[in-house]
């Protein structure tokens, strides 16, 4: 059975390829994921380029753990010699956009669900979710179906991480901060500076240290990545604005460290958004211990994926290799998901069967 999952698997992630998914653009992988699922007697459900399906004996009295990986594929970079929506196999390579970012692991998951969707006595129940949006972190992708899934009680996300087990995610915010002063001649003791009276925020943001230190990732981090002030050099600016990166740790919520730094700073913060959570799980749970015995390590993720949405206890795991996402000539090897599809049943064994 499983040879046959993966030959499938294959065969799915080869035509997901050739079907070009740029976020919000899904409707053509999305129309080909409900097909192959409902051509194996999957009864499928769908919202805008979300497929989502559970297993057949269904039991509304047991908890129920999601399968989730994404469709959506970044652009081609400018650097492909090859083209991307050729899914081209050399050498035991398989070529393309999305193959490795999040092909492999989407595919890998379906198998493991089809799996066990027939099993009858199983501990949980399984939903499997493939979403849309992932790439840009869109508002129409996993975030839109979760209430449509029910309640859940920890999911696997399917990412390149060398099936190895990312068990903390850190959050993201992106805040937009603002100095004003006051316009004035620059050669005239005209006016108040806003670039100087921005530096100490900005020096604020280098220099200060959260207290709590997240055990997986250390500190939290904050950058100063833009700044933006003055239209000619002979008047003294009125404004000075600057963006800061925060990629926050599972020590803190993102709420919590954006009151944090506003206490601390005179110029107007802006997030643009608080939706990109850290996540993590504990490493005593049952999931987590699986992987470890299967001889998996554990790692935190400095990247940001659709776990960032969940509120529930989630790992990142899935063929293929990270450093992979987003390049040219983007690939994975057959191996990595015939090997992900075998460990991924695996992991899930001695959780979903009860022992």
């Amino acid at each position: 059975m499983i040879a046959q999952l993966q030959e499938d698997s294959i065969a799915l992630l080869k035509q997901l390829i050739s079907l070009p998914s740029f976020s919000k653009e899904e409707v053509e992988t999305a129309d080909a994921i409900e097909q192959f699922l409902q051509a194996r007697s999957v009864k499928t459900h769908r919202k805008k380029n979300n497929v989502w399906a559970y297993n057949l004996h269904f039991d509304a009295a047991k908890p129920t753990l999601l399968l989730n990986s994404h469709h959506d594929t970044v652009k081609p970079n400018t650097g492909y010699t090859r083209n991307p929506f050729a899914p081209d196999v050399e050498e035991g390579i398989l070529y393309g956009l999305g193959s490795n970012d999040a092909g492999g692991c989407l595919v890998s998951l379906i198998a493991t669900f089809l799996y066990y969707y027939k099993q009858e006595n199983l501990s949980y129940n399984i939903c499997l979710a493939a979403t849309a949006e992932e790439e840009i972190s869109g508002v129409n992708g996993l975030e839109y179906v979760l209430p449509e899934l029910g309640e859940l009680e920890f999911a696997l996300v399917g990412e390149p991480t060398l099936m190895n087990l990312a068990i903390a995610e850190r959050g993201l915010l992106v805040l937009d901060c603002s100095v004003h002063g006051k316009a004035g001649h620059a050669a005239r003791e005209e006016g108040d500076n806003a670039i100087y009276k921005a530096l100490k925020d900005i020096e604020w943001f280098r220099d200060y240290r959260f207290s709590k230190v997240s055990e997986v990732f250390g500190p939290l981090k904050m950058s100063v990545t833009i700044i933006n002030a003055g239209s000619q050099h002979n008047v003294v600016p009125a404004l000075c604005s600057f963006t800061v990166d925060v990629r926050v740790t599972d020590a803190y919520t993102n709420e919590e460290v954006l009151k944090i730094i506003k206490t601390n700073v005179d110029c107007d913060v802006k997030p643009r958004s608080t939706r990109l959570k850290p996540s993590s799980i504990d490493k005593e749970h049952a999931i987590v211990q699986s992987g470890l015995a299967l001889g998996r390590t554990t790692y935190g993720s400095p990247t940001t994926s659709d776990q960032a949405l969940l509120t529930i206890p989630s790992v990142k795991v899935g063929p293929g290799d990270s450093a992979r996402s987003h390049m040219a000539d983007e690939y994975i090897y057959l191996d990595e998901i015939k090997e992900g599809i075998q460990l991924y049943i695996d992991l899930l064994k001695p959780v979903i069967n009860g022992r």
